[in-house]
């Protein structure tokens, strides 16, 4: 795992961008005290350092004393913010300054100015779905109207009791479904799927408690976006492959009637698109894979995708997971290892920014990767990157990091370690509650293959594989298959052939099989 500097000024430095660090060099100079002069030292030092090092800083830069250095800090964070502050201004910001500029009016006395100000960022509030902007505008234009006479009084009062009954009741709904949407997201993060009906039990009625009452067509863009991700959570944590497609769809068919704000919400937009390829990708649907693929890629090289650091790195990581997934799903595994290396090159760019939820996903899909080409002992690195974390986060990554784990060393014979892990996976996973009926079968069949001479093991694959495969309509056992596709291993071994052999035939014919039916239509 990368290290990670916990210095915020650091981590701020190491985030510009070059036409960011020159508009801050440019906004110091335009104030050209001393002090200011001093923290510019101060930015060049720390944005040649590679690791943020306290020492080695005070060591080469003399004229830097340490007990300045807290409050040198502390001011160029502040200067540093104010240069970004007009970079790249997103709505929100506009807004907040069209606010602050409505208060200094005020405050000067200057009521009606001010009151004009406020309209237009009502106005502009209402057409971006800014619905907590709009309402500050109003609290704050109730109090002008209620402090001072504006001639504008006639019929004013009840409108803007009714304007603002409105938007506080919007409000207050976009802050259920938003909050109702996140603790939706972080049981995922947390746990991973259900994994047994006490688990879908206790989240359908969780659920149902606290999903807020409310008519879909009659919510705004925002409430619209986290109604459609709760539903998305929750299918997916649920398993229903299908819901959870519908309402990725419907995600996205929202940015589609509302394509402005693919610029203002990008990074929803992005995470968008990732769960509906996921969906494509879990349901085996190659031609929508394809389609949402394309959609993925342009956005990413058009001028939303490049707005800011922060969307660029959540697309990319959004991004290369489904060009991973998009070699699994054709059994491409040896050519997709062409990424390997530039998604290290990436994760070490963006190692202060990526979280470790994701850095851990990306190790697994590599060693998938890997696994699927044959080079197990590759796999087996990557796994370990996993393995010799604490399972504080996503267990069923863990889990199936293990599982992965023992089978690779199956496959390279290493057998007294076989059985070693065998037991000490089986009680890591039973432990976490992650075992299901497909695990099990598999850990029986690897504590019978040790009393099996080879020919007799190649002969107990097929009854593995009928077995597995009786279990592949149960969503209980869903999770795994998304996981690893067991299946298709064990069809590589009845068949000696390499597993990435199995999928790419079963894609091609699947691919044939669509042309068939598309020259039908």
């Amino acid at each position: 795992m990368p290290n990670r500097s916990t210095d915020e000024l650091f981590q701020l430095i190491k985030s510009l961008d070059k036409s960011e660090k020159r508009l801050f060099k440019l906004h110091v100079k335009r104030m050209s005290g001393t002090d200011d002069l001093k923290i510019l030292a101060l930015f060049d030092a720390l944005d040649m350092m590679a690791e943020y090092d306290e020492d080695r800083l005070l060591r080469k830069n003399p004229s830097i004393h340490k007990q300045q250095l807290s409050n040198m800090k502390a001011y160029l964070y502040k200067q540093l913010l104010s240069s970004l502050t007009h970079s790249s201004p997103d709505i929100e910001t506009i807004l907040s300054e069209q606010l602050m500029y409505a208060r200094l009016l005020y405050n000067k006395g200057l009521y009606m100015q001010s009151l004009k100000i406020l309209e237009k960022v009502k106005a502009a509030a209402k057409a971006h779905n800014q619905s907590t902007h709009r309402l500050q505008a109003l609290i704050f234009e109730k109090k002008i109207e209620a402090m001072h006479i504006t001639r504008s009084m006639a019929g004013k009062a009840e409108e803007l009791a009714k304007e603002s009954d409105e938007v506080n009741q919007r409000v207050s709904r976009l802050s259920k479904l938003a909050s109702f949407a996140l603790q939706l997201y972080s049981w995922y993060i947390q746990n991973g799927h259900a994994r047994d009906e006490k688990d879908e039990k206790a989240l359908h009625d969780f659920f149902y408690a606290h999903l807020p009452a409310c008519q879909v067509f009659d919510l705004d863009f925002y409430e619209r976006l986290y109604y459609y991700q709760a539903y998305t959570w929750y299918t997916f944590i649920l398993q229903d492959l299908l819901g959870f497609y519908r309402y990725s769809q419907k995600w996205i068919s929202l940015f589609e009637e509302n394509r402005e704000m693919k610029d203002t919400e990008s990074i929803q937009y992005v995470k968008g698109l990732h769960n509906l390829s996921t969906a494509h990708f879990v349901l085996s649907n190659y031609k929508k894979f394809d389609e949402v693929l394309h959609l993925f890629e342009s956005f990413a090289a058009s001028k939303a995708g490049q707005k800011d650091t922060n969307t660029q790195i959540q697309t990319f990581i959004y991004l290369q997971i489904a060009m991973l997934n998009r070699h699994f799903m054709h059994g491409t595994f040896t050519k997709g290892l062409s990424l390997v290396p530039y998604l290290e090159e990436k994760m070490e760019a963006y190692r202060l920014h990526i979280d470790t939820h994701r850095i851990l996903i990306f190790y697994y899909k590599i060693a998938c990767l890997y696994f699927g080409s044959g080079d197990n002992e590759k796999a087996i690195d990557y796994l370990n990157l996993i393995i010799n974390r604490r399972p504080d986060l996503r267990t069923d990554l863990h889990c199936y990091s293990r599982l992965l784990h023992l089978i690779a060393h199956f496959e390279l014979g290493n057998y007294d370690l076989v059985e070693y892990l065998i037991k000490s996976v089986y009680r890591f996973m039973a432990k976490m509650n992650n075992l299901n009926m497909v695990e099990e079968e598999i850990f029986k069949f690897l504590r019978k293959s040790f009393n099996s001479t080879p020919s007799k093991i190649i002969a107990e694959f097929e009854p593995l594989k009928n077995k597995l495969e009786a279990l592949k309509g149960n969503p209980l056992a869903t999770r795994s298959f998304m996981y690893l596709d067991i299946i298709g291993w064990l069809e590589s071994k009845i068949e000696n052939v390499p597993v990435q052999d199995i999928i790419h035939t079963k894609y091609l014919k699947a691919k044939k099989n669509r042309q068939a039916a598309d020259m039908l239509n």
